[in-house]
This record gives structure tokens, sequence and C-alpha cells, in this order.
């Protein structure tokens, strides 16, 4: 059976919303010039990532205009399990000087030994990052900074107002608490994603709002993870979930059959759904989002190649604003930074409200509550475990 990765279904999801990633055959094509071509050493970045990061040759021109340097893209593939496999046991941490991941694998890759900290002092752009980013907690290990946050969004309950105005207590048509996802009055109308890594933390969430003993929602103990664990599985067995969706399509028609009338999920699965000519809103809950990042590391390959200094550059420049615009343009992705928006007002290339108004939405969305997911938590395996509990249930 495949394994359901929630983050490619994520980049699948905008490719449907036109939110294109103009990427072509990248993994091969950065092999095949890794091995066969002469780079010219101290300019070049050898650049790994989820493809949703690149921005294709002719923009990554803007990078060797303003600097002087090229980037070498290759596409990670994206899905934790591999990559954290070939940085440890094969050549990846060793072939490469910067690599974009999903946020929770650094404290595992720091006791490999295959990683670098960043010298923020190096990266003059590095004031501009949004204070609350900054203290995301995986970001830090040992005191020391290893990987960088260059895109994120925040998650919450998508829903119909019309179907829930329906129910006795809610005829305002408004969901602003996750406890609308386990009240009994919505049995077998809700869902929650078949993925540990985002309805885990939206339970712990809810939980910890209503009085569980839990401190961090992405990175549950053993206890805490039991807690919550039995708390869906209790509420599986009594009839509250219609299903557990995997894959954004299934997440949609949910919705679309009438299936649904309110379900954690994704932000961009609104704008599929208001496409579709469907009333569908995303929720503000008070107990707060559920944050995610991709975040940028440094590798042991850095040093290999002398490019330290180089990969510095490098991440200033991301933070500087012309990839934060670009990034909003092409995937619908935030960049962390003060430096986006005045960029946008200033250029004659992007839509100057459209980008602030992305910027802002998200911005605003980390002035509440919010609790970051972790791919990688302390106690992944017993995630995996509970999960085909749950799913057995």
């Amino acid at each position: 059976m495949a394994i359901y990765d929630s983050n490619l279904e994520r980049r699948r999801l905008l490719r449907y919303l036109g939110v294109g990633l103009g990427i072509g055959a990248v993994g091969t094509a950065g092999w095949y010039a890794r091995h066969f071509l002469s780079p010219s050493q101290s300019q070049l970045i050898e650049f790994t990532a989820p493809t949703s990061y690149d921005l294709g040759d002719s923009d990554w021109g803007y990078l060797t205009k303003d600097t002087g340097l090229k980037v070498r893209f290759t596409d990670n593939g994206n899905d934790v399990g591999p990559v954290l496999a070939r940085m440890k046991t094969g050549t990846m941490a060793n072939d490469f000087d910067v690599q974009g991941l999903q946020g929770g694998a650094e404290g595992e890759l720091v006791k490999a030994g295959v990683l670098l900290p960043w010298d923020v002092s190096s990266i003059p752009n590095w004031g501009s990052v949004w204070e609350s980013v900054k203290q995301i907690p995986y970001t830090m290990v040992n005191g020391q900074r290893y990987s960088i946050p260059i895109a994120l969004n925040a998650d919450s309950i998508i829903y119909l107002p019309d179907e829930v105005k329906k129910v006795s207590g809610y005829e305002s048509g408004v969901i602003d608490s996750y406890a609308a996802v386990f009240d009994p009055k919505f049995a077998g109308r809700t869902s929650m994603e078949d993925a540990w890594m985002n309805s885990a933390i939206f339970t712990a969430m809810y939980l910890k709002a209503h009085g569980a003993s839990i401190r961090d929602p992405g990175n549950l103990t053993p206890t805490e993870l039991k807690e919550v664990m039995t708390f869906l599985i209790d509420k599986k067995r009594a009839g509250q979930f219609r299903r557990f969706w995997s894959g954004w399509e299934q997440g949609v028609q949910l919705f679309k059959s009438g299936e649904v009338a309110l379900m954690t999920g994704w932000e961009p699965i609104v704008k599929a759904l208001q496409a579709a000519q469907i009333n569908a809103l995303y929720a503000v809950p008070k107990e707060g989002y559920e944050g995610w990042t991709n975040t940028l590391v440094l590798q042991a390959g850095a040093k290999i190649h002398g490019r330290i200094a180089e990969a510095h550059k490098f991440v200033n420049w991301l933070l500087d604003g012309y990839y934060g615009c670009e990034l909003i343009k092409l995937r619908g992705y935030v960049v962390p930074s003060d430096k986006t928006i005045p960029f946008a007002k200033n250029s004659t290339v992007f839509d100057a409200n459209n980008i602030a108004g992305t910027v802002e939405r998200v911005l605003g969305k980390l002035k509440g509550p919010i609790f970051w997911q972790n791919v990688r938590p302390n106690e992944f395996k017993l995630y995996d475990e509970w999960w085909d509990k749950l799913r057995n249930a």
C-alpha cells in the first residue's frame, strides 16, 4: 500500500488551483548537471528541496544579477523518511550546500552530524524575519540555529455555513472552535485528515485549550499522545467522523456530495470549493492555528565545497523581497520577511495588492495562538503505532 503524503497532496492541490510549479524534469536535470558539467565552484549553490521552492532557470537569473551567485536546483522528493535516510546513510548531505525540508527533522539531522549551524549575523536580512517565526522550537538545536523558515502558512477548519446554521446552537453559521469537529450534534458529518502530522496536533490543540495537560501539541509525550489518540478513537467508535480523508480531492468531494458540514484541513481546499461555486469558509478558531513551515538547513556539503559564506549570501537574498513575491505568485506560499510587501510596492512586475493581502492574512494568523506542525516528533514511531490503532478501531 502506498504511503499517504500529506504535504505532497498540498502541492498537487496548488497545481489544481492554477498555482503552477513551472518545473520540468528537475531531478534528472540536476543529477546530470552535477555529474557531467563543470560549475564555477565558488559562486554556485547546490540547492535541493521540494519543487515548490524552485523558481526555474529564468527567475533564478535575478539571484545572479543581484549577487553573482548561481543555483543548481534538484528536487529532493519532499517525503521526509527517504530524505532523512539519504542524508544519514547516503551522500546527500555532502552533495548539496543548502536543503529545504519540512520543519521538524532538524534535531535528528544534527544528531547524525550532517548539518552546520547558521550564523545569522552573516544574514543581514535576518532582522526582517518575523519574530514569532524565529521562536519556532525545532529551528533551534542545542541553543544553535539549524534551520531558517522560508515558507509557511497556518491551517484550521473548513466549513459550510449554510449547513452549519441548520444545527441547534450554531444558527449563526459561524464555526470558531475545534469543539464543533467533535460535537455530537455534527456526528457523522465531520472529518479529519488521515495523517497524524495534522490531525493529532489539531486534537491536541483542542484538548489543551479545554484543560488537558499538554505542553506542546506538535511534540507529544507518550502520555499526552495516549490521551489524544484515545480521545480520537473513542470519537471514531461513537460515529463522530464520516471518514478520515486522504488526498485533497477526497476532502473536496466530501463537501460536494453533502456528506460533511465541516472538517479540519488546508486553506487552499476552501479556494477549490469556492471555485466550484460552493459557499465554504475558513474558520478563525479561538484555540489557534496549526502552523507549518518549510525550512532551510546548511549542510556539510557547504563546508566541503568551500561555500559557507555563499550559502549565507543565498539565504539573505531569499529574504530580500523578490523571492517572497515570486513564491506568492507561483505557489501562494509566504516568506516570513518584512521585505516582501515593500518590494512588491516598488515593483511593476507583481500585483502589490495581492502580495500584501496574502502576507497580511498569514501574518494575522501568527498573532494569535499557534502551534507548529512537527514532521518528526520525538515519539514519531509511537505516533505511527497509535495511528494504525485509530485506522483499525
